[in-house]
Order: C-alpha cells, then structure tokens, then sequence
C-alpha cells in the first residue's frame, strides 16, 4: 500500500518548480562553454556522425535525422527536433553554419523552411572538427533517456563554437544572448590567452574586434563591446549598411535576426501614415547574389536625414543586447570574454589530454602485440613446431606463453598471425610499424608531462582552423554616437517662430511671410484668443537652440525643431507643454544660437535698470525645471537679454522716450548666479528694451504705429547708469516707446499689433531724423489696435520674394 505524505502544497510548489526549472536550464535552453551547443544541438551532430553523414558524402533527408535523432536521444517532439536542424544550416542565423542543408531551409523574409521530407542535410565541414576524436574516449557519455544507448555529455569541438556562433535562449529566470563572433579573430584571442594567462579584456579587444554577425550591418561605437568583453553584458547598436545613388537609397545588409520582409512593410507603413515624407518607391530588389532593398526619393529630399528617420523608427537600426550566459560544469554563469576563452583552453586541453592517454593506451596495446609477433619471427621454426606438436589451439597457446614467457594476447596473436605476414617484407613492415610505436609511445609521454607540449599542440590546432575556415569581417564597427540625435531626423532649414503674450508658440517655413511696403494692412500672423496678442517672432534654423529667458531671472532651452510646426492661422501650443514653468512665470526673451561658445556673452537689463554681462558657455546646461540666468532684487523682473563679443556699445531705451549709450567694457563679466550693476537711471519709468550697436541707426517704434531711424553718432557715448538722452519725442499722437532696434539701410523689419497683425516693412522706408521727434507713421492701425512690440530686422538673404 502506496504510503501518504503530508507536504505544505507551497513549500511542494516549490520543490517541483525549482526541479523544473534546472531542467530547462540545463537539458533545453542553455548552451554549454565547452561545445556551445544546446542538447538539442548536440544530439542532431551525433546522430548525424552515426549516420556518417559527413560533408563529402551524399546528402540524406531530413526526415531520416529527426527520426534518428528523436527515436535514439531526444524524445521532445519532431517539430523542435527539425527546426533546430534547419537553424544550424541556416547562414544568416549562423556566422558558421553547422549543418550543410540541401532543399528550401527557410530565408531571411521570415519564410519557413520545406517539410522535412523534402529537405536534405549533412555534416558541414567545420562540425567535423567538433565530433574529432570523440570515439577516443574524450568525453564522458551517459545512457540515453531509456538507458539502451549512450549520448556524450559534450562534443569534443576543436572549434570554440560558442563565441563564433554564439546562442540564444530563455530558460526560467534567466536568458543567453550571445553574439557570433570572426573565427580568424576568436583563434587569435585564444592563442593570445595562452601565452598570457594575464591577459586583460582591453588586449583581449585588440584580437577580437566586436562581433561579427553572419547579416554584416554596422556596430556603432565600441562602448557595449568593452563593456560585454569586460562583464558579459553590454548593449551594441547594430546598422544595416547602405548607399547612396542619384535619389535612391540601396539597403544592402541589415542588422542580425531582423525580417527583411518585416522591415519593408514597416518602412511602407511610415510612409502611408506620413511619418516618414519623401519616399516615391520602395521596392526589394534581392536575389542569389545578395540583398538589394531599393527606396527611391523624391527630387531635393536629403539622403542623410531620410536615412537617419529609417534608423530611428526602423529595425534599420537594432539593439543587441549581450548576455553571456553559459553552463559551466553545470552551473548558469555569466562569463566575460576572456572566462570564455579560458575555460575553452581548458576544454581542450582536457581532451588533448584524453585524446593522447588513449592514443597511449592504444599504442602500447599495439607494441605489446608486436612484441610478442616479434619474438615469433625470431623463433619462426621453433615455434611451428611447437604449434605443429600440440594437440589444440588451446594447449599450443599455453606451450607459447610457458615456453617463450608470452602473455595470452601475444600468443593469441602469435597464433591468429597470417602466413602472408612470415614473407620478409612483411617482417620489415613489422618491425618499421613497432619502431614507429615506440616513438610515438615516447612523443605521447612527453605530451602528457610537458604542460608546454600542450599549449603548443592547442595553438597548432587554432592555426589549422585559421588557416582552414576563417575569412574576412562581415560586421563593420564604427565610431559614432550610440544614441541617434532628434536633430538628425531633422533636415535643417530657415524657420520663424512666433509667441503670443499668453503663452502659444509655433514652427512655421519663413516663405509663409511676405514682405510689404510701409503703410500696408499686413497678413495675419496666427489666430488667437480676443485677449491675446503676438508678443514675438524671430527667424533661426530649425537646428539651432532656443534660450528661453523669463521674467523670474531663469534660463531654459529647446532645439527649434521641439517647436511643433504649425500652419499660418494656427495657434500653436502652449509654451507650458514644452517648458516646465513655475506659476506666474512667463517668457521675456528667446534667443536663438548655434552653440555655447565661449567667447560670446549675454548681456542682461532688467526692468529697473540693472545690467549684467556673463559668459554663454556658463548657460550650456540648463536642467529640465531650468536654471537661474540672474539674481533679480526683489521687485525687480527681467526684460531683455542679448548676445555681444564683449566689445560693443549698449544702447537701453526707456518707455518714457530716453537712452543711454555706454560701452559693454564698462560692465565686468560675472557669473551665473550674480546680480549686476546699475545700466541706466530710470527714474519714474522703466525700461523697455536693450541694443547692441552694431548698425548706425536706433529704430525707435511707438504704441501708437510712429517710428524713426536716428544714427547711433547722435546718442553721446556716456558711463553706464546715467539719465541718458531723448530717444523719441513723447506726445499723445505718437504714444509711448514699445521697442528699439539698431539698423541699417538693408532688411525688413517685422512689427506686430494687439490684435495679432503682422508688417513687414523695408527698413530704408522708414525716415532718418533727429533723436528728439515724435517721428512718422510705420504701420496703419485699425481702430482700438496698437503697435506692442518691434519683433524682428530680417536681412535681405532671408526675405521672401
């Protein structure tokens, strides 16, 4: 009677998960160091080489090694059987194929392989050299799953398979991803390792470059390769190669595992939702002498960029990620490079060692056989006699070994000895054959004895396999960025980008606006809210920065391209989707720039007259939430900020109709965090905007839709902190001053009303006279409207026919 155990059911989960998962981790799906191979893998190869299905003799069907292999070692089921053969025969999943494969063994598109009764197979040449030597008594061999047969434990495998081919597969809890590798390159390495045990994995790198997949591509960057050559892990960012014809772009590789098929649909996919613009055709032009992937583009699109968009939302450019997973005597281990190196040298020492201890065994079998044919020969008439004289085969087997001191096999040998072999050639080819044996006993000794005789026999093997198998990289490697900038998606082109004083800013091509004669009515520069209004637009290339600066003093930035592109009439987004604001913080100055150069300053004025001038290079990293720009006194607010040398003449302008002009050398250069020094006295007004005298006139623009040009000669050159000047004549006509602008005869000048309308005007239209006038009309504005800001000068290379 069966007796009744009373488990805990969880603490019985746990002991029947746990004896689960070592059986898919060691008898499924990891490789193991020594042979790299699953044993799946290495049951197909031994039946094979059972079969002597070996690369120089005719191919079987497929079907005959699934039966052999399931029926003998593996009993999982047909279907897993077949698909491991056909991936050991496929050469876009194995830089070194294993299997030789006759028939329809599946492609690169994803298309499976022929059933196997139509396909064929045999050994590779290369997988020879893994079964070598394995009826030498090289590897351990247990009983099969019903214990009539035996199955090794490993392959003997000259060649370290599992850097070369590398692996693949989830077992419970953990998972391998191994890369293949360049065989040349592997040998090289392992040859390295022997002659310096020491070796590190930056020396290491100087033989194996990176991996070498079957597909070829590009790796970009070395940083995941020397960080899975030191740990076992890493990331590397894998390319398909292309190039270039007249509008065409010609996809010759892509990266390792993915679906050419797959990845031309994606691609047509990205098109018809207009993700990706430009593409006329796409058509795959594949076929026996390799992969042509064919996309023709529209006349003027940019080849780089529309590439560099492929990347980004593709499998054009893929990750694989390094898990270096192996067993190593029976135990999941993530191993580096070099661990991998070494505990192959230590595989195959082992089976040298074995190898040559049965080549020994063997040899002295032989010697002592030969020994006693040898004494036989010596006393040939003698010994046919005594043979003659006895009664049976057994007692003239015990005359031999009493008269002659033979042991039993000797005298068996003596006995079973042809009479071909008594002719005197065949008594000198025995007695070559024992000369040779007990050389070779001597060599075999001195193997077994000379840790050096080994190492040389195991780089004499790497050089064979070098000299036999290797061949060129097919996987480039170069140094570029991991990380696939935003910008490059992004062709660079002249942009302008318009905010309304409530807080909307958009993207739109500069040709949009198009330059009008002083006194038009304008063209709507976007739509809005009644109570909203245009407070700015400037022009900048869509790959430049913009230095978001605020009425708090901080400092944030964005690429243009961030700007959402909007249409003419739209209004844009709000500027609190793209920046992280504080309450009541708003937008006092964007300035575009190319980059944070250090040569270059921002130069600050605030409300009350404060001035501070820092280097641009201390603004080149402002965190998400920003950064502060100035140290404003409490009361105080920021209103503009500009870009000098450090050399140049500052003009600031007062709402109340007066200036000051000082040189910018007056002002000290000081760090991010500082105040600054007084610029202007601004009495019972405030400042409304701060030039750089740069052209020779001052551009001074009123609420009311008046301005003037007045030459810069005009406003005395004064220390910093003064009153200042008269800038305009102030009258109830005119208005109050809303900004300044320094120009010269050339150019458009952009001004923009409450209510949303947009001049532009040429700059040579508007007068040139003396400081202290009220000026003359610029913009003609319809009734309750007011001009609130000069937004832009344009140069005549950026106007818009």
């Amino acid at each position: 009677m069966t007796e009744i155990k009373e488990k805990v059911i969880s603490d019985e989960m746990k002991e029947l998960y746990l004896d689960y998962s070592m059986s898919v981790i060691i008898g499924r799906a990891l490789p193991d160091v020594k042979d790299g191979l699953k044993p799946v893998h290495r049951r197909i190869l031994f039946s094979m080489n059972n079969l002597g299905l070996y690369h120089n003799k005719p191919f079987v069907k497929s079907a005959r090694i699934v039966g052999e292999t399931l029926g003998k070692f593996h009993p999982h089921g047909d279907v897993a059987v077949y698909d491991s053969l056909v991936r050991l025969a496929q050469d876009f999943s194995l830089r070194y194929p294993l299997i030789g494969g006759h028939g329809n063994f599946g492609s690169i598109d994803g298309f499976a392989a022929a059933a196997q009764r139509y396909t064929e197979a045999r050994l590779s040449k290369i997988s020879e050299e893994m079964l070598k030597d394995i009826d030498k008594e090289t590897v351990e061999f247990v009983n099969n799953f019903d214990g009539s047969l035996q199955e090794p434990t490993v392959l003997p495998s000259m060649i370290p398979n599992l850097l070369i081919n590398g692996s693949s597969g989830i077992a419970v809890g953990m998972a391998t991803n191994m890369p293949p590798h360049n065989l040349h390159e592997v040998c090289d390495a392992v040859i390295s390792v022997i002659d310096n045990p020491e070796i590190d994995y930056l020396e290491i790198m100087k033989f194996i470059k990176g991996p070498d997949f079957p597909t070829g591509g590009i790796i970009c960057g070395t940083v995941g390769i020397r960080q899975a050559l030191k740990n076992g892990r890493g990331k590397v960012i894998v390319r398909g190669k292309s190039h270039t014809e007249k509008n065409k772009i010609i996809i010759t590789e892509i990266p390792y595992m993915v679906n050419k098929a797959r990845l031309i649909e994606d691609i047509a996919e990205l098109v018809k939702d207009k993700k990706i613009e430009g593409i006329t055709n796409l058509r795959d032009e594949s076929d026996r002498d390799g992969m042509r992937i064919v996309i023709e583009l529209r006349n003027g699109v940019n080849e780089g960029v529309l590439l560099n968009q492929l990347y980004k939302h593709t499998a054009l450019q893929s990750t694989f990620g390094i898990i270096n997973l192996a067993l190593v005597d029976g135990q999941p281990r993530v191993l580096s490079v070099k661990e991998l190196l070494v505990e192959f040298i230590k595989h195959r020492k082992n089976i040298i060692i074995k190898r040559t201890e049965f080549d020994l065994k063997k040899a002295r079998e032989k010697v002592h056989l030969l020994e006693g044919i040898l004494v036989a020969l010596n006393n040939l008439d003698s010994i046919i006699k005594s043979i003659k004289e006895s009664k049976d085969a057994k007692i003239a087997k015990q005359v031999l070994i009493d008269k002659y001191k033979l042991s039993e096999l000797q005298a068996q040998a003596i006995l079973d000895i042809k009479l071909q072999k008594l002719t005197s050639l065949e008594q000198d080819n025995i007695r070559t054959e024992h000369k040779s044996l007990l050389e070779s006993i001597k060599e075999y000794d001195e193997i077994l004895h000379s840790e050096e005789r080994i190492k040389k026999i195991l780089k004499e093997e790497m050089n064979y396999l070098k000299m036999n198998y290797s061949d060129n990289r097919r996987t480039e490697i170069q140094e570029v960025d991991l990380e696939l900038d935003t910008e490059d998606l992004i062709e660079e082109e002249t942009v302008a980008i318009t905010l309304t004083n409530s807080g909307y800013i958009k993207r739109i091509p500069l040709e949009t606006y198009k330059a009008q004669n002083r006194g038009g009515k304008g063209i709507k520069a976007t739509t809005m809210k009644e109570e909203d209004f245009v407070e700015s637009l400037f022009v900048t290339q869509t790959h430049d920065y913009l230095l978001f600066f605020t009425n708090f003093g901080k400092i944030y930035w964005l690429k243009a391209f961030n700007i959402p592109e909007s249409g003419r009439y739209a209004k844009g987004v709000a500027i609190v989707n793209l920046l992280k604001l504080e309450k009541d913080e708003c937008l006092r100055t964007v300035i575009p720039i190319d980059k944070f150069d250090s040569e270059k300053y921002l130069l600050f004025v605030t409300r009350k007259g404060i001035v501070k001038k820092t280097s641009l290079s201390e603004y080149d990293n402002p965190r998400h939430g920003g950064i502060i720009a100035i140290n404003l006194r409490e009361g105080d607010d920021l209103v503009d900020v500009l870009i000098s040398n450090g050399k140049q003449e500052i003009l600031i302008a007062t709402r109340d109709g007066r200036a000051v002009r000082f040189n910018e050398e007056d002002v000290s250069i000081v760090g991010r965090n500082s105040i600054g020094v007084r610029g202007i006295n601004v009495k019972n007004s405030e400042v409304v905007d701060m030039v750089v005298c740069s052209e020779p006139n001052i551009l001074t623009v009123t609420e009311n839709g008046y301005g003037k040009r007045s030459p810069v000669e005009d406003y005395r050159l004064i220390n910093r902190g003064g009153s200042g000047v008269i800038n305009l004549k102030i009258t109830e006509k005119n208005g109050k001053v809303v900004g300044i602008k320094c120009v010269g005869d050339e150019g458009d000048v952009m001004l923009i009303t409450k209510q949303g309308l947009l001049v532009r005007t040429p700059i040579n239209q508007i007068s040139v006279i003396s400081r202290n006038t009220q000026g003359v009309r610029v913009i003609r504005l319809n009734e309750g409207d007011s001009l609130i800001n000069l937004a832009k000068v344009v140069s005549d290379e950026e106007s818009v026919e």
